[in-house]
């Protein structure tokens, strides 16, 4: 079986309220997720507030239906000096089935910024 690359970084349960017209989970929702869980293994990489720059790659694989257990994943793949490149992972558990699915996949770019917005280094020690 395939595991999830990273660590695990968001958890949650789609609720009906997250669907689209098709009664599936809403892609949207799931990229904000996607976007949170690479928010906070950024800021803790680097200590500081960071923002989304870029997604350079999404692919969504597989439907995500309410009452999933959706899990992120992240990994830091490379680190600029103000920006940080993250691989992010979306799997999901069903009740009805024992055995995680891999739903989406994506690239986020953030950047570290200080107290006024301003982009500054990652590591800055």
């Amino acid at each position: 079986m395939t595991k999830p690359r990273g660590e695990l970084a968001y958890q949650t349960v789609a609720m009906p309220a997250d669907t689209n017209a098709n009664g599936d989970i809403f892609g949207g929702w799931l990229v904000s997720r996607m976007d949170m869980a690479a928010g906070i293994i950024g800021r803790y990489r680097a200590k500081s507030r960071v923002v989304t720059v870029a997604i350079e790659k999404l692919l969504f694989l597989k439907r995500v239906y309410v009452g999933d257990t959706v899990t992120c994943y992240a990994e830091i793949i490379k680190v600029g000096r103000t920006s940080m490149t993250i691989n992010m992972e979306v799997w999901t558990l069903s009740l009805q089935d024992e055995s995680p699915k891999k739903v989406a996949e994506g690239i986020f770019v953030f950047v570290a910024i200080d107290d006024h917005g301003k982009p500054q280094a990652v590591d800055r020690e």
